[in-house]
């Protein structure tokens, strides 16, 4: 008889997408699964941004004092929710393979694109990521916060809160919704979040090791991983949570890993990106190397006035 391993997960129809593709790779694997579902304060608080409620451990306070005390054995979260520095006691074991890593415009309304500057465009977005984004290259497009599930921001959409929602591919396809998809925006001016369209299972670090080792042969995808390590490093030298617009996204090309990163300040003016290439034995030092970079460039004014910004 194997053990049953109690997955956690938060509430919402994507967080159950997620812990349901991690039950079904356990399944996959010979592992008994069970779903157990946990409210946040992410959840809870849905009138206040992120950057307002601390962008620390907001989607994963929760999970972790279950995790802690046995309740449940794995949690399973989006990867670009996960902070760049884990409580004590707690580590990320696994990143199934990432999915397409774009941020995408959908809407109900058809012929919309960010370049057209003849009409107004209001998009919906939480991300201050993305704000700054569009406040940099599409500074003519106006942006409104909307927060909550998936389902939740199209209806807020649909009562004309705003023309479209500026969001990651990979939730919108794992909900289903690619028929809303208007466009997809460019890599090179969207780099994502970090670890966008990857699902990380965190576990205590007092969980069995052979556990351990079973949901790792079952859930990681070990190319996935490098990347995820190398933007997770650059993250923590950062110092950035939710509501900090910094980002990264790592590729594998001829056995090195191509790391591209940077920050943006948050009226848009300054913009700093960079790309760095190393070994894929250690993505943690690459993470590490285009972060000494940034800063060098001026990123960590734009970092000390952003957070201060935000303190506000």
């Amino acid at each position: 008889m194997s053990q049953l391993i109690k997955i956690g997960t938060r509430g919402s129809k994507l967080a159950l997408w997620q812990a349901y593709h991690v039950e079904a790779l356990l399944q996959k694997n010979g592992l008994e699964a069970e779903i157990v579902i946990i409210d946040t304060k992410g959840d809870q608080v849905l009138d206040v941004s992120i950057s307002k409620i601390g962008s620390k451990g907001v989607f994963t306070q929760e999970l972790e004092d279950q995790l802690q005390d046995g309740r449940i054995d794995i949690a399973v979260h989006s990867a670009k929710d996960m902070q760049s520095n884990l409580p004590e006691g707690f580590e990320i074991i696994s990143f199934t393979e990432r999915e397409c890593e774009n941020d995408v415009i959908a809407s109900n309304k058809k012929g919309i694109s960010i370049s057209d500057r003849s009409k107004p465009l209001v998009l919906g977005t939480s991300s201050t990521r993305r704000v700054a984004t569009l406040k940099h290259f599409y500074p003519h497009v106006k942006t409104v916060e909307v927060r909550g599930n998936l389902q939740t921001r199209i209806r807020k959409m649909e009562e004309g809160l705003c023309d479209a929602l500026l969001l990651a591919f990979a939730g919108v396809h794992r909900m289903g919704y690619d028929e809303m998809i208007v466009e997809k925006l460019k890599l090179e001016e969207f780099t994502p979040a970090v670890g966008q369209g990857s699902v990380a299972i965190e576990v205590s670090k007092n969980l069995d090791s052979e556990v351990k080792r079973q949901i790792v042969d079952a859930c990681n995808h070990p190319e996935t991983e490098k990347k995820l390590r190398a933007e997770r490093a650059f993250l923590r030298v950062l110092e950035g949570g939710c509501s900090i617009p910094v980002f990264a996204l790592a590729r594998i090309q001829e056995e090195e890993i191509v790391l591209n990163g940077g920050i943006v300040s948050l009226d848009g003016q300054n913009r700093i990106s960079v790309e760095v290439k190393g070994s894929q034995n250690d993505p943690e030092a690459l993470g590490e190397k285009l972060a000494e970079e940034v800063f060098a460039l001026g990123g960590k004014e734009i970092l000390d006035q952003i957070k201060s910004a935000l303190q506000k």
